[in-house]
């Protein structure tokens, strides 16, 4: 699903982002990208979904290699991608379901369908009843829980979450990690980016743990947790 081959990103003014980093993510799988701020998690997210090119190495996402890919291919390649950052990005003059609707619009899916798959993913995140709410009305957890029916909507492969309970209490973050474990639970891979240990420590989920741009410890690896990887 995802693979890093000896991997660097270096930028202009900001020096090596990331240091031969390699690891293989397989169909199915949890995984955490943890670390400092400022130690590469939200690079190597940005390299997943060709928002970022690496400097040299090879990333390989769902069957395209990143490294060289057209810039034309890339809507192709984040249609099996779903993506869920920090700050939630809702268009605050839409309500919720014109939110999530709106990534199946510029994907070009029939208009017919979409009010009928809308309608799927709130239910599938417990906002079903809020369909009709702006932003604004909507608890922090509420509305990343829409920025979560947004990314499944297009039924990706593969969802990144970039520190998606950052800006959220303990009973939010509680209920939106667990919504990502059911959807992971469902056979969705899901890279979960996040500094915070004591989410890390609930599940026993695989760790990749990225120092100064480097990867310094893959449970994978280094420590089996009690639970195989996915074989792909």
């Amino acid at each position: 699903m995802i693979k890093f081959t000896n991997v660097f990103k270096a930028f202009p003014k900001g020096g090596l982002a990331l240091k031969d980093v390699s690891f293989h993510i397989a169909k199915g799988e949890f995984a955490f990208l943890t670390g400092h701020s400022g130690a590469g998690k939200s690079t190597v997210l940005k390299l997943v979904f060709a928002e970022e090119r690496p400097t040299s190495g090879e990333v390989r996402v769902s069957g395209f290699n990143v490294s060289d890919l057209p810039t034309r291919a890339i809507p192709m390649l984040r249609r099996r991608l779903g993506i869920v950052f920090q700050d939630f990005r809702l268009l605050e003059d839409r309500m919720a379901a014109e939110n999530v609707a709106f990534a199946l619009e510029v994907t070009g899916a029939r208009r017919a369908t979409i009010p009928a798959r809308v309608m799927r993913v709130l239910t599938q995140v417990g906002l079903a009843a809020k369909a009709q709410a702006y932003p604004r009305e909507l608890s922090g957890g509420e509305q990343q829980r829409v920025a979560i029916a947004r990314a499944l909507v297009n039924e990706p492969t593969v969802l990144l979450a970039d520190e998606p309970t950052g800006n959220l209490d303990e009973r939010a973050t509680r209920g939106v990690f667990q919504l990502l474990r059911d959807i992971n639970a469902s056979g969705t891979a899901v890279v979960m980016a996040t500094h915070d240990l004591d989410l890390v420590r609930q599940a026993p989920y695989r760790v990749i743990e990225l120092q100064e741009g480097a990867v310094v410890f893959d449970s994978a690896v280094d420590e089996p947790r009690g639970q195989a990887a996915p074989t792909t």
